[in-house]
């Protein structure tokens, strides 16, 4: 149990006498940001008292009476209107972290009710390279299940990707009438990859064509609606100051409710220019390119034909399925290749294809049962609440992402039984998974806890979507190379510029540039809080300060450099059970931000934020910091402290180590 869980723990029968959900209450109980205040902090005796209807201070002294906290705290006090302060004793800790010392697991116990989990992400379309998209749901994705398996639970995590929709249809129909034979023979997936681009832009093209006049009909539309706007706005401008005596005139509220429709109709109609001037000027570069706009000229029904192509393959086609069972491997090998490079495992690969023998008697299930119903054609399910249904099967008869997830989730109940299924999936997404997790819950599924773990937009420096120079998406293996080279150039300057010359060799120069390039991306991205957009920079994430996989590793070297220029034997001093003292504040702070390390995986599972656990070690890498800077180790003034010191350093290489580890990221002994 954590120091926080078993805080919690000792308050939360004073607590339950005070109010029946005390929970949230609990939730309240937090590290101190300063410690001047102590080492943890409870807030919860002011929205208890303004519930209760008496004095917070009155509360907080109440609960602080029923406490028993002689063992592990040497101040319990109550500051201010009702803070709850907490400070630990010196031995308590030290107890705590002589126990860490021989436990493999560093402090941190297993969960007492493990859960069952299904973790499905990273999901690419196989048809298809992978982008700079797929690096948040793979790396967060990943991060969740080794974090889960270390706290005890059982995880299987399923890469559903996309390997039976249009993309197929696309690169068939690419396949059939674009082809390079020879192209195809040397290198496959980059053929396949050409010729989805190819189709794709082609139906990009006349897409663009059709959606160009309903968009110049709402920039008009638009432009009605600005000028009735500014005229409204006009109306209910303030009168001038000598105008106003004896005048009633609009309330205050009218002028400000027409400034916000004014500044709400000028930013549509710039979002509708925009968007018009970006598709006039992608359709002009088809036009000015004779080779590619005869290609478009002759390819006008490029739609429907790769529409066509997608439905003899669910159909059955022979030909079709034979193509399919052709570039499948191909496009599973590439992909495997970039995960094997981010250090990314799967316990299953179930991707759309497994399940379409299943979608048919999914949506007949849906009608029988009343769930779904016919509309225009179409089978969906009205959810309410819900402007629009979920379309289970279309007029057509094709079946949509929505009815493979239907069918998805009953497989996966059948298979593993789980406990809870998380989708590690961008915010984009966010409406399919409302429509979905509403219509289980019709199904009368209730026992599984069913989560979007949603993330935004990796951004350039224009701050819109990273993309290369000429407007595509970023190649994932591209970022990883470029990410590996800019890591070689700081290994090998770092390593030049040591004082006794180079240490490394030309081989262990490729393999830490390698890892340290590779753990770079993977925690620039793990660092930022998943619901948020960040803008990538190489600059930033190789920085050899601040919160970067490239300082965590530094700090790991930098700790396991000592332990080599003292030719300490690791083993023999975790065997030797000496006493660790924590006598200087700087050792005190190290200490306890070591015995933090349950706290933060159990905050960093709390909603699913990785970005706790990089917070953690960030913090713990400051406080050895402090501590290398204000504490000698192989130079101490005794014996004894020498030992105890070289015990922390050993506790916190072993935290970083784990903790980077349960992240993703490999260390390297030597920068």
């Amino acid at each position: 149990m954590s120091i926080l869980s078993e805080l919690k723990d000792r308050l939360r029968g004073p607590l339950a006498k005070l109010d029946k959900q005390p929970e949230p209450l609990l939730e309240m109980v937090r590290r101190s940001q300063d410690s001047k205040f102590g080492d943890y902090q409870a807030n919860f005796a002011m929205p208890l008292g303004k519930r209760l209807g008496r004095s917070p201070r009155e509360i907080a002294l109440d609960v602080v009476t029923q406490l028993d906290l002689k063992d592990s705290c040497e101040v319990v006090k109550v500051d201010g209107p009702g803070f709850i302060n907490l400070t630990l004793k010196d031995e308590w800790l030290a107890e705590r972290l002589s126990a860490a010392v021989t436990d493999p697991r560093l402090g941190v116990p297993s969960v007492e009710t493990p859960r069952t989990h299904v973790v499905d992400y990273s999901a690419p379309n196989v048809a298809k390279p992978m982008h700079v998209g797929h690096i948040r749901s793979t790396v967060i994705g990943d991060a969740l299940c080794r974090m889960l398996r270390f706290l005890g639970h059982a995880v299987t995590s399923d890469n559903h990707i996309g390997d039976w929709g249009t993309q197929f249809g696309m690169i068939l129909h690419g396949y059939r009438n674009f082809r390079d034979d020879a192209a195809y023979q040397k290198a496959p997936v980059e053929e396949l990859a050409r010729l989805y681009r190819l189709v794709r832009r082609l139906m990009d093209y006349h897409d663009g064509k059709a959606r160009l006049p309903g968009l110049r009909e709402k920039l008009r539309q638009q432009e009605d609606a600005l000028a009735v706007e500014r005229a409204a706005a006009g109306d209910n401008l303030p009168l001038p100051v000598g105008e106003r005596a004896g005048v009633r005139g609009p309330s205050s509220a009218a002028p400000k409710k027409a400034a916000k429709n004014l500044r709400r109709a000028e930013g549509d109609l710039a979002q509708t220019r925009d968007e018009i001037e970006s598709l006039e000027a992608s359709l002009a570069a088809v036009d000015a390119d004779p080779q590619f706009s005869t290609l478009a000229a002759d390819h006008a029904d490029v739609g429907a034909a790769v529409l066509a192509e997608t439905a003899k393959l669910h159909a059955g086609d022979e030909d079709s399925r034979r193509l399919w069972r052709e570039f499948s491997p191909h496009c599973r090998d590439e992909i495997q290749r970039v995960y094997a490079r981010l250090n990314v495992t799967f316990d299953h690969t179930l991707g759309e294809s497994f399940y379409q023998d299943r979608l048919a008697a999914t949506v007949q299930d849906l009608i029988d049962r009343g769930i779904a119903q016919e509309s225009q054609g179409a089978v969906c399910v009205f959810l309410e609440g819900q402007p629009a249904p979920m379309l289970v099967r279309k007029q057509d008869g094709a079946f949509l992402y929505a009815t493979t997830d239907l069918a998805t989730i009953e497989y996966r109940l059948e298979t593993w039984r789980p406990d809870a299924i998380l989708y590690v999936v961008d915010h984009r997404q966010s409406m399919h998974f409302e429509h979905l997790f509403a219509t289980v819950r019709r199904m009368g599924i209730t026992d599984v806890e069913l989560q979007h773990v949603s993330f935004g937009t990796v951004l350039g420096s224009d701050g819109r979507p990273f993309r290369t120079r000429s407007g595509d998406t970023v190649g994932l293996e591209g970022l990883l190379d470029e990410a590996v080279c800019r890591a070689g150039r700081i290994v090998a300057d770092n390593d030049d510029a040591k004082p006794g010359g180079p240490e490394l060799s030309p081989d262990e120069r490729v393999r830490i540039a390698e890892r340290v390039g590779i753990a770079a991306l993977k925690y620039a991205d793990l660092s930022q809080n998943r619901t948020s957009d960040y803008v990538f920079s190489y600059d930033k994430m190789l920085a050899m300060n601040g919160n970067t996989a490239t300082y965590m590793q530094y700090a790991y070297a930098r700790v396991r450099s000592i332990f080599a220029k003292g030719n300490v034997d690791v083993e023999a001093l975790r065997a030797s059970g000496a006493a660790i003292l924590l006598g200087t504040p700087a050792e005190r702070a190290l200490g306890l931000e070591v015995l933090r390390f349950g706290e933060a995986l159990d905050l960093a599972l709390l909603d699913y934020r990785p970005n706790q656990l990089t917070a953690y070690l960030f913090e713990l890498a400051g406080c050895y910091s402090t501590f290398f800077e204000n504490c000698p180790v192989l130079k101490a003034e005794t014996d004894a402290l020498r030992t105890s010191r070289l015990l922390l350093c050993d506790l916190t290489a072993r935290v970083l180590h784990k903790g980077l580890e349960i992240l993703g990221i490999e260390v390297v002994e030597k920068m």
